[in-house]
């Protein structure tokens, strides 16, 4: 699939595809209630909450729809979270987005940070596409941070999936 980093590496990071197996480290994330504190969903249930993300994810592999990509430590071997690059309509328009969270634990370790700059990268690299967005909860500000250590630019506010989010535009260049 043309979205997939599997097998990227970065200084501390590698890329691979999420398995089943992974559930149970994911689910991690979902339990912690600062993950989703800005975003609004159909359920309130940690764990029913990461089966859909979970399924969505597959679904996206299966269609051609972006992959997310598990992120390990290469020190410890541990996930720390996932990053990736998934096709979205944003305001009836396809984009291709870089998306990332990281499990709590490891948050403020620059990680999404290091991982979106490889897809940013990866993505110019293959020509993927014109531009690349973010789209981010407008009261997010660590996710905002990391779009804009990343040269991503505000672009416009809008609504997605019933909540409001600042779209995060960066214009890819090719010589």
């Amino acid at each position: 699939m043309k979205y997939d980093l599997f097998g990227q590496q970065t200084e501390r990071l590698i890329f691979r595809k999420l398995n089943e197996s992974d559930f149970e480290e994911c689910l991690e994330f979902f339990l912690d209630p600062r993950s989703n504190r800005y975003w609004k969903s159909d359920t309130t249930n940690s764990t029913a909450l990461a089966h859909q993300w979970f399924d969505r994810q597959l679904w996206r592999y299966e269609n051609n729809k972006g992959a997310i990509n598990i992120l390990i430590n290469r020190e410890t071997e541990l996930i720390v979270g996932w990053c990736g690059l998934i096709v979205q309509s944003v305001d009836g328009k396809e984009e291709l987005e870089v998306a990332y969270s990281i499990i709590p634990i490891y948050w403020n370790c620059g990680y999404a940070t290091e991982a979106a700059k490889r897809c940013i990268d990866f993505a110019i690299e293959n020509r993927l596409s014109d531009s690349i967005i973010s789209i981010i909860h407008v009261d997010n500000v660590e996710s905002e941070k990391v779009a804009i250590k990343n040269g991503l630019k505000v672009e416009k506010r809008t609504t997605y999936h019933g909540n409001s989010v600042n779209i995060f535009r960066k214009n890819l260049y090719y010589e």
